[in-house]
């Protein structure tokens, strides 16, 4: 577990889990690595803080691509899901939203398929201390789970969960799918017939901002598309 986070004096983040702290900067040693700032042997400036889940889930170990951040938010944010709110995540790749929805106090069962990235998704969920049921099972075959208030999927054919879904929803319950491309999207509409309403498909887009004295200007670099977010809720 990263215990630390370390910001060098051209303001790089470092996550430092243990033993002496090594950088071109200098060397801090284990004993002095402490909050505040911290004095390498080269007299160099660092700030040190504590380190809690959000610096530990994005050192996590990648296998597929996972869910971002921004769209994580939207999907907790829509659904209104929290503390008890029972959630199904297909496919669960690396565990990374299955993380998050954990971390907010959901009751989360995760089915993943592909065995390698189910040993990866539960390796980091046991490093995070996290309880979540994770099966490795292909989710086009059913759901056993009842009663759910959101069903996630990010999946290749998400359109062949829809029967399992509308089953194990409540109703009124969330399903959403995290699809990369348009098709999937007119895929998906074309076979959600009368089970489910369409409340909203969405994209987010994030711009940081660069801000230094009076120079303050938006960066180079946006993060644009990463997927389309369907959410339909059960009729």
């Amino acid at each position: 577990m990263i215990t630390k986070v370390i910001i060098d004096p051209k303001g790089e983040i470092h996550y430092y889990k243990k033993e002496d702290f090594h950088t071109h900067f200098g060397v801090i040693r284990e004993k002095d690595i402490k909050n505040g700032i911290v004095k390498s042997n080269l007299d160099k400036e660092f700030l040190i803080f504590d380190a809690n889940f959000i610096d530990n889930i994005h050192k996590i170990k990648r296998g597929p691509a996972i869910a971002h951040y921004k769209d994580i938010g939207l999907i907790i944010t829509t659904t209104g899901i929290g503390v008890k709110s029972k959630v199904v995540d297909a496919g669960s790749g690396c565990a990374n939203l299955a993380s998050y929805l954990a971390r907010i106090g959901c009751d989360v069962t995760t089915y993943e398929i592909n065995p390698e990235f189910y040993e990866i998704a539960k390796e980091n969920l046991e490093n995070l201390k996290l309880k979540v049921k994770i099966k490795n099972q292909d989710i086009y075959q059913g759901i056993s789970e009842k009663n759910l208030d959101l069903v996630n999927l990010d999946l290749l054919e998400p359109w062949k969960v829809l029967d399992h879904a509308h089953k194990s929803l409540k109703s009124g319950g969330f399903l959403t799918a995290y699809l990369p491309t348009i098709t999937q999207v007119i895929e998906l509409f074309k076979n959600i017939n009368s089970r489910f309403y369409v409340w909203k498909v969405s994209e987010v887009l994030e711009r940081e901002w660069y801000v230094e004295g009076l120079k303050v200007r938006p960066k180079n670099q946006m993060l644009s598309h990463t997927a389309f977010l369907v959410f339909l809720r059960k009729i």
